[in-house]
């Protein structure tokens, strides 16, 4: 999947309202509401906003939690992350700056403890 480097108005043209809302606008999706939280296939997530390489299938885990979790970035110079006023720290696209998610200290202890809590509104899967 190429990336593009693209303008606020046209990131706006090619998302959903509901895309828009979570990538642009730091919105979140419904628990167990994301095409990804069940998907099982081999393959690379990427950004829905610009189509960077975020996060490999190999390193998605069942949280339980309803949404799409990761232990780790599969391209770690994609993928930011700044605390938010509430405490939560946010995970961000570094290339566009559209919000993905949140990461927090309760994933598996055994890969670094890291659960990489991503809406699947913000991503794009590509299948290997």
């Amino acid at each position: 999947m190429e990336h593009e480097e693209l303008s606020e108005e046209e990131i706006r043209a090619r998302l959903s309202p509901e895309e828009y809302r979570v990538l642009r606008q730091a919105g979140t999706e419904a628990p167990f509401s994301g095409e990804y939280v069940d998907n099982h296939d081999t393959g690379m997530y990427h950004c829905r906003a610009c189509g960077v390489a975020l996060f490999s299938s190999d390193k998605k885990f069942d949280s339980g939690s309803g949404w799409p979790s990761f232990t780790d970035p599969a391209v770690a110079e994609n993928v930011g992350t700044r605390l938010e006023a509430d405490g939560r720290t946010e995970v961000y696209c570094k290339n566009c700056n559209s919000h993905l998610g949140h990461v927090f200290n309760d994933g598996p202890k055994e890969a670094g403890g890291k659960r990489y809590c991503i809406n699947s509104v913000s991503l794009a899967f590509e299948q290997e």
